[in-house]
C-alpha cells in the first residue's frame, strides 16, 4: 500500500472518530433535553405513621417518560434534621427506579411508630443524587418529609366521662362556669357516632359523628338541627320557638387526637321560630377531654357540674 493511501485511510479513521465524538457529544448534550426534570413531588409535607402500615411513599416525579429504566440514588441529609435514622425510620432502599414508560416512582420510609410521640412531628430531609441537568430551577432536589404519629381510631374511647369546656357556656352559663362533666356513649344506631348526654344543659343530648379517614386531618361533625337547649335557661328569655340548635361551623374545621382521647369542635348556636329563621347565636369552640371514671368522681366532688 502507498504512503498516499495509507494518508488517505488515516484522514478518513480520524474523520470518522471526530465524527462519531461529535455525535456522541451531540447526543450527551441532548440526552436532558425536552424539559426533562426529575424531583420529589413535595418538598415538604406531613406524612402519618400508622401502627398496622408499614411503609409510606415518597413519591419522585419526572416531567418526561423515557423507554428505559432511570435509577437515581436517595441520599439522607443530616444537617437540620431532628428525625434519628433507624430510631424514628428507616428507608427501604437508597435507590429510586422510574420504570420505562412511566413518571413517577416511591422511595418507601418504614416510620417507627412505638418510638414516635404524637405531640412531637420530627423531621429528616431527603436528596435526589442524579445529573445537575436534572434539577429544576427553583425547586431543586430535595424534600423535607416530617413524621407524625396517627393513633388507631376507636369509638369506644370516646365513650365515658369527658371534661367540657366552652366558649358558650363561658358567655351565656348564668352560674359563670365554662366546664362540666359530660357522659357519652356509643351511638348504638350509627358507626362512629357517640351521643353526649346532657351536653350543654341537663336534659338535652346531642350526637357527634366521626371521620377517621385521613389519619392527619380525623374530623368530627355535629348533625344540623338539634337541640342543644331551650333559650331560657341561658337567655332568660325567648326570641323564637324557646330552643337552641346546633350545628356544624362553617367558621372553622372541628376535629378529634385518638391518641390523647380528645376533640376540639366549633359549632354554631342558632335560633328558630318554627320554620322561620330567627338568627345565630354565635359560633363557639368547645373541648371536650376524656377522663377515667375515678377523675370524674374527684372532679364531681369538688364542685365541677354535671
Amino acid at each position: 500500500m502507498s504512503m498516499k493511501m495509507k494518508k488517505y485511510i488515516y484522514a478518513f479513521a480520524a474523520l470518522s472518530a471526530g465524527l462519531a465524538l461529535g455525535s456522541a457529544c451531540t447526543e450527551q448534550r441532548n440526552f436532558y433535553e425536552a424539559g426533562e426534570y426529575v424531583m420529589f413531588a413535595d418538598t415538604l409535607k406531613v406524612y402519618p405513621v400508622q401502627q398496622d402500615v408499614e411503609y409510606f411513599s415518597v413519591p419522585v416525579v419526572s416531567t418526561v417518560s423515557r423507554n428505559y429504566d432511570r435509577t437515581f440514588g436517595v441520599e439522607i441529609i443530616d444537617a437540620g434534621s431532628d428525625a434519628i435514622e433507624t430510631l424514628h425510620y428507616r428507608l427501604k432502599s437508597n435507590t429510586v427506579t422510574i420504570k420505562a414508560g412511566e413518571t413517577r416512582a416511591d422511595v418507601l420510609v418504614h416510620g417507627c411508630y412505638d418510638a414516635l410521640d404524637p405531640a412531637v412531628t420530627p423531621s429528616f430531609t431527603l436528596s435526589l443524587v442524579m445529573p445537575d441537568a436534572l434539577e429544576m430551577p427553583q425547586y431543586g432536589r430535595r424534600s423535607k418529609v416530617l413524621l407524625q404519629k396517627c393513633c388507631p381510631f376507636d369509638i369506644n374511647a370516646f365513650s365515658g366521662w369527658c371534661v367540657l369546656s366552652s366558649t358558650f357556656l363561658q358567655s351565656y352559663n348564668p352560674y359563670g362556669s365554662y366546664q362540666r362533666l359530660v357522659r357519652c356513649s356509643v351511638n348504638p344506631d350509627r358507626e362512629k357516632s357517640i351521643i353526649c348526654h346532657n351536653w350543654m344543659l341537663k336534659g338535652y343530648d346531642i350526637e357527634l359523628r366521626f371521620d377517621d379517614s385521613d389519619p392527619l386531618a380525623p374530623s368530627v361533625t355535629v348533625p344540623e338541627g338539634q337541640v342543644m337547649s331551650d333559650e331560657g335557661s341561658f337567655f332568660g328569655q325567648t326570641h323564637g320557638d324557646d330552643r337552641i340548635l346546633v350545628r356544624s361551623s362553617s367558621v372553622n374545621p372541628s376535629y378529634f387526637s385518638s391518641c390523647g382521647n380528645y376533640l376540639y369542635v366549633w359549632t354554631q348556636m342558632y335560633v328558630y321560630d318554627l320554620d322561620v329563621y330567627i338568627g345565630s347565636v354565635g359560633h363557639f369552640y368547645t373541648v371536650m377531654e376524656w377522663v377515667s371514671d375515678e377523675e370524674a368522681e374527684r372532679l364531681r366532688r369538688e364542685g365541677m357540674a354535671m
